[in-house]
């Protein structure tokens, strides 16, 4: 995965800060030459080559002095407020009033006038001004430059937090994979070795034409089992499919002892839950509420909504009350349903398995709604 750019600053603030001080220098004492030249000495009417070689020289002059106020600054930088504002000050005094003797000194000597002196202080608050304006634009470029390094490093850490939390998601989304897949393949050879079994002893009873219908419908229902991913949501129509595939296996088991009644509300066949989530329900129930009457029984398989969940009811009639004695000790069926619902869904679901007045067992599942967006 490739991180996101995450340099802020403009790359001229970028380069080597020697190099941008010096152009940054050069480039505002030239400014100050040219504004000097249109205000004084075409304002004055100064056009004279000494008039105008005295303000490049106080320009190169300006650039001397102000270049070592550079060190000064950033050598109480980290200092505290009240102590910069202190030397920066006292430098803002000293280099301004060295620039304006030596400016002035120059002007007399290049334009041939004298007598100047005594206008000192005319020349020195105009220095002041420019010294201050020059310490304001170099601790502007400075905080600026200090801002974006420091945007640029929260972007970084940003990057490197969404990075970090892209893998954390994605090894988290593996390993809940994986233990989904651990799960779905518990139930493929516990169903398989029954189903197996029911299909040796219709070949030992000779009752081949059954034994070649339940294969037929087990190597279905197992196709629908292998080719569903063990992550996969499903809706309730495919899942309730399903059940009838495997329902018509256990018909062929128990022929005429077996009747089965499935009722699926219209608002509810688009919405999802796991695949294979509903067989072992419908398994145990066949295996403790029919299987061991000796008359059989009827098996109820209902799907509906209520305002926030999906609901799904299996309903057996229930054997004789000596053989459900072992209803609250759940196989690995319930369990691995259990397992899957927490997997999937946290703490919003129920799984529920109640014994009836009239007799039988109620198993319920309670998931959250979550319909299937169709493209049309």
């Amino acid at each position: 995965m490739n991180q996101p750019s995450v340099n802020s600053v403009p790359a001229f603030f970028r380069e080597d800060r020697l190099t941008r001080f010096w152009v940054l220098q050069l480039a505002g004492w030239t400014c100050l030459s040219i504004v000097s030249y249109f205000s004084l000495n075409l304002w004055y009417d100064q056009p004279d080559a000494a008039y105008i070689g005295h303000n490049v020289v106080q320009s190169l002059l300006g650039i001397a002095l102000s270049w070592p106020l550079r060190y000064v600054y950033r050598r109480v930088w980290d200092d505290s407020l009240i102590v910069r504002i202190v030397y920066i000050s006292i430098a803002v005094l000293i280099f301004s009033g060295l620039w304006s003797l030596f400016r002035l000194a120059f002007f007399q000597w290049m334009t041939g006038t004298s007598g100047l002196w005594a206008d000192f202080g005319g020349w020195l608050f105009p220095s002041i001004f420019i010294f201050m304006c020059w310490t304001a634009l170099y601790h502007g470029f400075k905080y600026y430059r200090l801002v974006g390094q420091e945007h640029s490093a929260l972007l970084q850490m940003e990057s490197a937090k969404n990075l970090e939390a892209s893998r954390a998601a994605r090894a988290e989304t593996l390993a809940r994979d994986a233990q989904l897949a651990m799960l779905r393949y518990q139930l493929n050879p516990h169903f398989l070795f029954n189903t197996l079994n029911a299909v040796q002893s219709l070949v030992a009873t000779r009752r081949n034409a059954h034994a070649t219908g339940m294969i037929s419908a087990l190597s279905e229902f197992l196709r629908y089992s292998l080719y569903t991913n063990s992550g996969e949501f499903v809706s309730v129509e495919d899942e309730i499919a399903a059940i009838k595939l495997y329902l018509e296996i256990e018909k062929i088991r128990f022929g005429d002892r077996l009747v089965v009644t499935i009722n699926v509300s219209q608002d509810v066949r688009s919405q999802q839950l796991p695949s294979m989530l509903l067989q072992p329900l419908v398994e145990n129930a066949i295996k403790y509420g029919v299987a061991r009457s000796a008359k059989g029984g009827t098996l109820h398989v209902d799907a509906y909504s209520d305002a926030t969940h999906l609901c799904i009811d299996v309903v057996d009639s229930g054997a004789e009350m000596k053989a459900r004695e072992a209803i609250g000790e759940p196989g690995v069926g319930l369990s691995n349903i259990r397992q899957r619902l927490e997997v999937c869904y946290s703490q919003d679901y129920d799984l529920t398995l109640h014994r009836l007045p009239e007799g039988g067992v109620r198993a319920g599942v309670r998931v959250p709604l979550q319909r299937i967006e169709t493209v049309n």
